[in-house]
């Protein structure tokens, strides 16, 4: 079976699948209601799919939960590893550093 492809995949798929089994409902009732592929729901759910931000909602209304919720206390640290990471504060930092140099 594959890995998931980072954690925060894996906390998601595993939020998923916890309320879809609540509902008492397959993969394929939760994956048709939304208007999506079974399989690319399963994907999903064992956090080897990386869904967008409108099928998340879609997923979420069919659950009847807040998108929110199933992203809740998800940080960056539970992504895949980049090279190199810059925040917004490092940006405007070294913009500001040229510019000053640039005058």
């Amino acid at each position: 079976m594959s890995e998931p492809i980072s954690d925060a995949a894996r906390i998601l798929g595993e939020r998923l699948q916890d309320r879809r089994n609540k509902l008492a409902l397959s993969q394929e009732e939760i994956a048709n209601l939304a208007g999506m592929n079974v399989s690319n729901y399963g994907k999903i759910e064992r956090g080897l799919g990386n869904p967008n931000f409108h099928t998340l909602v879609r997923i979420a209304s069919v659950l009847g939960v807040d998108p929110g919720n199933l992203i809740a206390n998800i940080e960056a640290s539970s992504l895949p590893e980049r090279r190199e990471v810059f925040t917004a504060a490092d940006f405007v930092r070294e913009r500001r550093a040229r510019e000053s140099r640039d005058r």
